[in-house]
């Protein structure tokens, strides 16, 4: 497979009319969900750690850093990495040029625009500089016009972390959804939601 360098992804990133390549079907998703869950049991079982077949290292570090950040852990399910969801992004990368720009571009811009404001690559970078980096490329109705591509580039990688996310089995468990429960006796809608939907005298 040939690789792009990240100075070429950064160029051909801003050369794009909206650098929002990072597109995807749900059935790409539903199938690099499916290729990643099965690498990581593979990785698992030998003991050893997973190897991506796009992210660079440093890359890959970065995205992992990034999908915490968007989907951190809590109280009720783990975080981002711990559903695989940097393995799942690795998948949707495979053979996929404009994803593979749009994606390594995005991530060379995220290192630029840290390296302008603190001297530093967003890895190296301390969690107060990196969250005010994202605080100003997270929220499109108030960034600056200067910061569009950086924009569309966080937008599109959140997105593909919550499609990481909530395809995989945390994911689905977090959503606690109750899907074709069988349910022995129906006594119809709860009087508490009757009552919230002003149903009760329809």
């Amino acid at each position: 497979m040939s690789t792009i360098t990240r100075r070429r992804a950064l160029k051909l990133f801003a050369a794009a009319p909206a650098a929002a390549a990072l597109a995807w079907t749900p059935a790409e998703a539903e199938q690099a969900q499916g290729q990643a869950q099965q690498i990581r049991r593979d990785a698992a079982r030998r003991g050893v750690p997973y190897r991506p077949k796009f992210f660079t290292a440093r890359e890959y570090a970065t995205v992992a850093v990034l999908v915490d950040m968007i989907i951190p852990r809590d109280e009720r399910s783990g975080s981002a990495t711990d559903a695989g969801v940097p393995e799942f992004m690795d998948f949707m990368m495979i053979d996929d040029v404009k994803r593979q720009t749009a994606m390594r571009g995005g991530l060379a811009l995220v290192d630029h625009l840290c390296e302008q404001r603190f001297d530093k690559r967003f890895l190296d970078c301390a969690d107060a500089d990196r969250r005010q980096l994202l605080d100003e490329i997270a929220f499109p109705a108030s960034a600056p016009r200067s910061l569009d591509r950086a924009v569309t580039f966080f937008s599109s990688f959140r997105n593909l972390t919550a499609s990481g996310f909530w395809t995989s089995k945390m994911g689905v468990a977090d959503l606690q959804y109750q899907g074709n429960t069988f349910v022995a006796q129906w006594h119809g809608c709860p009087p508490p939601a009757i009552d919230k939907l002003k149903l009760a005298d329809k």
